[in-house]
Order: C-alpha cells, then structure tokens, then sequence
C-alpha cells in the first residue's frame, strides 16, 4: 500500500508513531504538508499538486488536519475523496466533528446521550438557557476550542451570565453546558478504529482542574470499557462520518454521556496508558478498507433522474408490520432496501426474508414519487410548557377596592 498521512508536524508523536507502524507493516508512507498542496480543478478529472508538482498515486491517505486549518485541509480531503482515494475520515466527517454545536446537533437527531446543552446568542436567552441545562454551575465552551481551551467552569449564575456575554462581545460563539457534577475532573477518550474500540483510558484532572486533558497535565490510567459505553463510541465515531476518532465521554449516574468526537486523536497518552500498539491498529484498518473508497450516495446517485434515497419508518398500523420484506412489496415499487436500523442496530443488505418490526427505519433506494407515498406526514410537536414557581399567596398584591 501506498500510504499517505496529512499533516503539518512531522516530528509530533503520533506522525512518528503512524509512519512508523506503516514501514514496520512494508508499506511506502510518505508524510505531507496539508498547506503544500495545490487543488487542481482546471483538467478533465480532479486532481492535486505537492510543492508545485503532480501528486504521485496513492492508495490510502490518513488525514491529521489541525483545527487552525480546517478549511483548507478539509478541502484537501475532499478532493482527494474526488480522485477515489481511501480515507478512514471524510471531508464532512473532519468538519462535523470540529465544531462542536454541528456535532452535538447531529449526535442529538440519532439519540446519542449528551449533557444538557443550548445555544443562544440574544444577551435575553442567557438566562433562560441556564435555566434549560439545570442551572449553575455550568460549563461554557468556544464552538471551536481545543486540547480544554474555551472550556470554562462558571460556578453560580452571575458569573456564568458575564462570562457568556463577555465572549458575545468579542464575538465569540459559546455553548452552555450542564455540569456533570458525578464526572468533575474525569472523563473517558476511547480510540475507535472501524467498528470497534481499539484502546480506552481514563484521564484525570489535577487538583482542582476541571479538565482532565492530557495537555493540561491530566493522569491517564487503562480502562476496561464496558460494552454500552463501546458502542456508544463507535456509533458516535461513524455518525460523524470518522472510522478513526476519539470519543470522550463522562461517567454520568445512567451511563455514557458524549462530550466530544475528535478527528485527530492525539496517540501519546492512550498508547503510554494502555501499552497498544494502536498506531498499527489504525495502519492495519486502513491497508485493509484502502481498495473501498468512501462514496457519497446522494452525490452519486443524483444523477439517476426521478430516483433518489430516503428513510422509511416502519410504524405501528402499517401493513408492513410483521411482514417479511419480500411481502412487503418495495420490491414491486421499484425501492432497494439498503440498511435497516433497528434500534441501535444496524443490518447491511437485509434478505427478504428479515420480518418487519414496528419502529424500523429502512434506508432506501428508489423510485422518489414511490417513497414520497410511504413517507407519513411530519407530527406536530407537542408544546413545551414549562412551569413557573407558584408564588406565596400573601407575597401576591391585594387588588384595590372599586371606590379607590
């Protein structure tokens, strides 16, 4: 395989230890510096320039692309996603999990345990936004921060409302965040390569620190994951759209809480913790999935004019309930059923044998003007109402009498 890692740090550890594992494994490796390409969009396919020259061929390419240049690194990926060249992490993958609010959006559609979070930017929605996450104290974060930067504790109220407009002022976008008081000064990062986690640690914050990242002089110890927390990580991971991501997640009293997905995980601190070779294991997935480049379906398949893909829910009172999928009749309207997802999982190229449940999503290729009949029509949702405190009723003014 030839083999190529996007990045700007040719002597940080986890560049070293990814060239390496690649050379141990025979394969050719070469590291590249994301800001030395060129996008070549003037020829009759995509291609890329390397310090002013035609990109040799490659077979696989590892992006590590640094917050600092997302844009243009993702758009390096892109292209190379163009040129049909395998990469465990997507474009949209990179920039899904780099801002944090995108993430927890797209987390939050597919039911993924979080800690209470909103979003606001009018200086009035600050207080009610407390208020929706519990209350103080609360943890305000930059959309964009890293390695614990931007991540605030404010312990009361007051402080979290001047930090929050503090930040809008200098137009800085925040999350507010309940404070999982259970997990303060601990987390778990599980490494995800494909469909399993292949490392997990716990990290622990010093003193009265908060964060419990490395970078911050955070312990780390191994951990043995128990198996909901592993799969939360994986299908965190491939959500995003990452084969290879960094999950971190608090230790709530019910179980996993997601904080973040990271497209880059740093390799020094869960491989010193766990004494794995996690750099061959990412090597090892990528030689292996390198002749399957990643396709974009919708992309793909717009050009089939009239068809297209769409989910299906199989709901309760719907003559599909209890059939198989043969009898179904999808078959029959022109519509392939890719995947079904069955609560958390998930079942590739389903046979027409497999006997319908009520609660199925089928992901479906086909007719649209057959699809569009199948889909219900959109609930409205249910009104929220929240409940003010009742004030004492000798707190409340007397009304005045007619005659003043």
């Amino acid at each position: 395989m030839k083999f190529a890692i996007l990045s700007r740090s040719l002597r940080a550890y986890s560049t070293q230890r990814l060239r390496t594992a690649a050379l141990d494994r025979g394969h050719q490796v070469k590291v590249l510096d994301t800001l030395r390409f060129g996008i070549d969009l003037s020829g009759p396919e995509p291609d890329l320039h390397f310090r002013g020259r035609p990109l040799s061929t490659y077979d696989a390419v590892l992006p590590r692309i640094g917050s600092s240049v997302t844009y243009f690194g993702t758009a390096v990926v892109r292209q190379f996603e163009q040129m049909d060249v395998y990469t465990p992490n997507t474009s949209n993958g990179i920039m899904n999990s780099r801002d944090k609010l995108r993430a927890s959006q797209i987390l939050s559609r597919h039911g993924i345990p979080m800690p209470a979070t909103v979003f606001v930017r009018n200086r009035a929605e600050i207080p009610h936004a407390i208020e929706m996450v519990g209350g103080a104290p609360v943890v305000v974060k930059l959309l964009e921060g890293t390695q614990g930067i931007g991540v605030i504790l404010a312990p009361d109220f007051k402080v979290a409302e001047a930090i929050i407009e503090t930040l809008h002022g200098t137009n800085q976008q925040v999350l507010i965040q309940s404070f999982v008081k259970e997990s303060k000064g601990t987390d778990i990062r599980a490494l995800v390569v494909g469909d399993r986690v292949v490392a997990a640690m716990r990290r622990r914050a010093q003193g009265e620190e908060f964060r419990s990242n490395v970078h911050r002089g955070g312990s780390v110890e191994p951990v043995e994951l128990d198996p909901e927390y592993a799969e939360i990580a994986v299908r965190c991971a491939h959500i995003m759209g990452l084969r290879v991501a960094g999950v971190d997640m608090l230790e709530g009293r019910d179980g996993p809480l997601v904080m973040e997905v990271n497209s880059s995980p740093g390799l020094e601190g869960i491989e010193s913790a766990t004494k794995l070779d996690v750099a061959g294991a990412i090597v090892d997935y990528i030689a292996d999935q390198a002749g399957f480049p990643d396709i974009d379906v919708r992309q793909r398949l717009a050009v089939s004019t009239g068809y297209g893909v769409a989910e299906i829910a199989v709901l309760s009172g719907s003559d599909m309930v209890g059939r198989t999928l043969a009898e179904s009749g999808l078959r029959e309207k022109d519509i392939q059923v890719l995947t079904l997802h069955r609560g958390t999982r998930v079942v590739p190229n389903p046979l027409p044998a497999k006997e319908l449940e009520d609660g199925d999503r089928l992901l479906c290729f086909g007719r649209l003007e057959q699809m569009r009949s199948m889909i219900p029509a959109r609930s409205r949702r249910p009104r929220r109402v929240r409940r003010l405190p009742r004030e004492p009723i000798h707190d409340l003014p007397m009304p005045e009498s007619a005659g003043g």
